[in-house]
């Protein structure tokens, strides 16, 4: 289903974390949607990326301006149904509530020895002859795909993602998930935080409110893609994300988007020479999805399929199901 249209002038707050394990590898990008000052209509004012430091303090402070935020993360919020379906609660957000009370869920395992439901996460470190299928079947699901969510599945139009409970390599997000949840969502919820989270409790537009904020999951590497910004290389590298620049001015223009000097300037460079440049660079490009989406030049698209809406999930502004996936039900909802 699709948004507001774009002449909708409410203010809002939109932000995107890049989340990493480490804290120092987290940065957020933060737009304000506000009316014109002349000639009306809104825009978005985006500020460079900055840490996001302790992420419910963040949260707060910008909840205390007082307008609707929708807050765009960059980790898995869900999880496969196949491990859903031995699961008593109703859905993922009771799920994630209750985990405050199984600290031991977030022990990673060394071996397949100690994996089980109630230990999902592995592997703590690299183990010749290791495999998905060996996993999976420790966590007694049917087959490797099974570790994987409906929106980590290969669409036509990207690769796939790692598979929630996967800690290794350089593409892995179980780390990342166990960070977030344990350390802020599930306390969060577990305390009354008012924290929304999208698609499981509807859709984004109908969530955004003040005083509350909606969190969603956003993928870059998908959102790169919407917002038509290549790289000559990978994005690792400075002068890549030097050369994009352009590409994701162009984005912004069309998005009503209207960069801070300091994030001008930070495009112009590439997002910094360090090793966090490509975390800034994912912060942003998730920002402007979120944007999309929010200005309903995107559709709040969500599968009709009652795993996903219930436990698995989706990924903010994918349209594309994995091949053999499409019905009608769910092609409808676009």
């Amino acid at each position: 289903m699709r948004g507001p249209p774009c002449s909708d002038d409410t203010p809002m707050i939109a932000a995107h974390a890049d989340w990493s394990v480490d804290p120092r590898k987290r940065w957020v990008s933060i737009a304000r949607r506000r009316r014109k000052a002349r000639g009306g209509g809104v825009e978005w004012r985006a500020e460079a990326p900055r840490p996001v430091g302790d992420p419910a303090a963040l949260t707060a402070g910008l909840l205390a301006e007082g307008v609707p935020l929708a807050f765009g993360l960059d980790l898995p919020l869900g999880l496969p149904r196949g491990f859903a379906a031995t699961r008593p609660e109703v859905d993922f957000p009771a799920f994630l509530r209750g985990l405050v009370a199984r600290p031991d869920f977030f022990l990673v395992s060394p071996t397949l020895e100690t994996v089980s439901p109630e230990r999902p996460f592995y592997p703590a470190r690299g183990i010749k002859g290791m495999t998905r299928l060996a996993h999976a079947t420790a966590l007694g699901l049917a087959d490797a795909a099974a570790l994987s969510r409906l929106c980590d599945r290969a669409t036509a139009e990207r690769p796939a993602g790692a598979p929630v409970f996967w800690t290794l390599g350089a593409n892995q997000t179980g780390k990342g998930a166990i960070g977030a949840w344990r350390d802020w969502l599930a306390p969060a919820l577990a305390k009354g935080a008012p924290l929304a989270l999208w698609p499981f409790q509807g859709g984004l537009h109908a969530l955004l409110a003040p005083g509350r904020a909606v969190l969603a999951e956003v993928y870059p590497a998908e959102a790169m893609r919407h917002l038509g910004v290549t790289l000559p290389g990978s994005k690792r590298l400075p002068h890549a994300r030097r050369a994009a620049a352009g590409a994701l001015g162009a984005a912004m223009a069309r998005l009503a988007v209207r960069p801070s000097a300091a994030l001008a300037q930070a495009m112009e460079d590439g997002f910094g020479l360090d090793a966090a440049g490509e975390d800034r660079f994912d912060s942003q490009l998730g920002l402007l999805c979120l944007v999309a989406v929010l200005d309903g030049l995107r559709p709040d698209f969500i599968p009709d399929d009652p795993w996903v809406r219930g436990w698995e999930g989706w990924v903010l502004g994918q349209t594309a199901l994995p091949a053999g996936w499409p019905t009608e039900a769910m092609l409808a909802a676009l």
